[in-house]
């Protein structure tokens, strides 16, 4: 059985706001994410399947309102998708395995680090922290953690 599934259970527990988001692909307000602010060490992963999908060490203060990325921890984990909703063209971010909405990638990010800007929503997050990431079957992204710069 694979490790990162979705499951109607995993579904069934989200919060109106998670369903909103990752099943409707909604947005969240900017400003109000859970994860905005976080500066503790560890990693994001996707709220219904459990994928391990960002780490503490690549998120940066974007000023866009939303937690922002340099890149995924696991790059087969976020698949991208052309968005022409809203009368706008962007790039969709989706968990593979959790198919949930995460956000969206634009290129307006540190040019030093890769020059990415992942967008992410914190209803489609579930953050780890260091501490608890071998307890909880991710020992082997301690090493992609370090304090948040």
């Amino acid at each position: 059985m694979p490790k990162y599934i979705r499951t109607p259970d995993a579904v069934a527990r989200l919060s109106a706001e998670q369903y909103r988001v990752t099943q409707q692909s909604g947005t969240e307000a900017p400003g109000t994410g859970q994860y905005l602010h976080n500066k503790e060490p560890g990693i994001y992963v996707d709220v219904v399947s459990g994928e391990p999908l960002f780490a503490s060490s690549d998120k940066y203060e974007s000023g866009c309102g939303w937690p922002s990325f340099t890149k995924p921890i696991e790059p087969a984990h976020v698949l991208e998708r052309h968005d022409t909703a809203h009368g706008m063209v962007r790039t969709e971010v989706r968990s593979a395995h959790g198919d949930s909405h995460l956000g969206h990638v634009f290129d307006d990010g540190p040019a030093d680090r890769g020059g990415l800007r992942y967008c992410i929503n914190s209803a489609s997050l579930r953050f780890v922290h260091r501490d608890d990431m071998q307890a909880q079957g991710y020992g082997e992204y301690l090493d992609q953690v370090a304090e948040v710069r």
